[in-house]
């Protein structure tokens, strides 16, 4: 079945084992990350087998410690076809940490990756989406070590993240060093709140008409691209299960058995592209009708060209 008005989207992949989540944190210390069974190379073989059948490329932002680990496995990201993008070096929310620790972590994760893919990176994804309103100022650090985009802001609100005011859509946010794309993860407005879709946790737990509502709303409705996001261990249900909390348990766990089969699904109905190359000429076009972020400097939203 088509696309929804051919409209290109992107689909993105946080290369990072099961027990980088942020709902393990608690249990898996970073010290003990060596001594952990890792599933990271075996799961995310299993990625890139299911894009190659549908013959879609994405954006994979790779944990740097996985790229330090795993380094064969970042250059068969790139030799299939993928852009390779950054997701930090040890996965640690950036409103935790000091500008000077954000810049130092940013800088040696990209180094890492750039020299392992040898390639640029351009591309940025914060563990957890934890750029928030206290957290801003990352975006200009960003700018400043050299990438052109980011995708690390969930227009909702969350327990670990959120910024519901921010723009819904593809939109440039002015940072002290030149502005800066922005790739907001999928949300869908209704009665007056914005509702996430399409990826991680939100993908594998609501029912896939939910998901298929969403697709057709941003795609069709507001002729806006759906920014789609997954993780290798999501396609996993044989992974370790570690003591979880009732919350967390519910997070990490649930339909993991399902989430191939929805990807399946989503890759056959829809158009996917990575996002570096949506960004390239000629693929993004002014939307005026497209609200501008009601308490950041994002500019006007983009509306994705169609094919």
């Amino acid at each position: 079945m088509p696309s929804h008005g051919h409209l290109v989207n992107s689909i993105s992949v946080d290369v990072e084992d099961y027990f980088h989540a942020e709902a393990l944190a608690g249990h898996v210390q970073r010290e003990d990350w060596d001594s952990m069974p890792s599933r990271v190379e075996t799961n995310t073989h299993r990625v890139l087998e299911l894009l190659a059948r549908h013959g879609a490329r994405g954006t994979f932002f790779i944990l740097g410690w996985v790229a330090k680990k795993f380094p064969l496995l970042v250059r068969e990201i790139r030799d299939a076809g993928h852009e390779i993008a950054c997701h930090s070096l040890w996965h640690r929310l950036i409103y935790r940490l000091t500008p000077e620790e954000f810049r130092a972590d940013t800088r040696e994760a990209k180094q890492r990756i750039e020299d392992t893919a040898g390639a640029q990176v351009f591309g940025y994804r914060a563990p957890t989406f934890s750029v928030t309103a206290q957290s801003l100022w990352a975006l200009d650090i960003l700018a400043e070590e050299g990438f052109t985009f980011d995708s690390s802001i969930y227009p909702i609100r969350h327990d670990f993240y959120g910024m519901p005011d921010y723009s819904r859509f593809v939109c440039q946010q002015t940072t002290r060093s030149g502005r800066l794309v922005e790739f907001p993860l999928a949300t869908f407005r209704t009665l007056g709140t914005n509702w996430p879709f399409g990826g991680g946790g939100y993908l594998r737990i609501f029912p896939l008409a939910y998901t298929h509502w969403g697709f057709a709303k941003l795609n069709s409705e507001e002729r806006q691209p759906v920014n789609v996001y997954f993780h290798p261990w999501e396609l996993d249900p044989g992974q370790p299960r570690l003591p979880l909390g009732a919350k967390s348990r519910f997070r990490h766990y649930t339909n993991l058995g399902a989430m191939q089969a929805r990807l399946d699904a989503l890759l056959s109905r829809y158009k996917f592209a990575p996002m570096g190359e949506l960004l390239a000429e000629g693929k993004l076009l002014p939307h005026p009708a497209a609200p501008a972020a009601a308490a950041t400097s994002c500019i006007p939203a983009q509306e994705i060209k169609e094919k």
